[in-house]
């Protein structure tokens, strides 16, 4: 059973995640797998070409320095989905292959944008308040209220993540009430 959870940014598709990873899932976060790939030669290079050499911290892609980029220009966050979003799903693919007969959960932001929702038995989409949203964001300290109205206004609304999903979990309380719907789901 492969299961995708999406979700808009701020929504706890993550926790979501892990929450089924404690009842045999494995756990496949898109996100981790696309800072991974920033590491690789061939991208690393590909990145510094078309965002210049300004990326770079210690040799290494900087990758809040990046988000500044692209989430303040949708033309520049188009050019960086086409550079990164392949290999990522590639990857991805990669590893569910070595993975045939077990439980995954796969999360991430964008599994609606980039087409690949025919990888996912079912598709389960986390919805969140949108006042929960920014308190959670906010508490992390990682984030300014600019910062997550540009990355939300990069992304599909939840109202148009919701037509895709199977199902659907409300992460809006607190995580016992999230539990306990994926027990239900499980």
């Amino acid at each position: 059973m492969i299961i995708g959870i999406t979700g808009v940014f701020g929504s706890g598709k993550t926790t979501v995640a892990k929450l089924f990873a404690k009842h045999g899932y494995k756990h496949i976060n898109a996100d981790v797998v696309g800072h991974k790939l920033l590491d690789n030669s061939v991208i690393k290079s590909k990145v510094v070409k078309a965002f210049g050499s300004g990326i770079l911290s210690k040799g290494k892609i900087n990758r809040r320095k990046l988000k500044d980029i692209v989430f303040n220009d949708h033309t520049e966050l188009i050019k960086l989905n086409k550079i990164i979003h392949k290999p990522i799903i590639n990857k991805i693919k990669s590893i569910v292959k070595k993975n045939k007969k077990g439980k995954i959960a796969i999360d991430g932001a964008l599994l609606i944008e980039t087409k690949c929702l025919k990888m996912f038995d079912k598709l389960i989409v986390v919805k969140i308040s949108r006042k929960e949203q920014y308190r959670r964001v906010l508490k992390k300290g990682k984030y300014t209220k600019e910062d997550i109205d540009n990355i939300i206004k990069s992304q599909l609304s939840q109202k148009e993540k919701l037509k895709y999903g199977d199902i659907t979990i409300d992460n809006s309380k607190d995580i016992r009430t999230t539990e306990k719907q994926i027990k239900a789901i499980i």
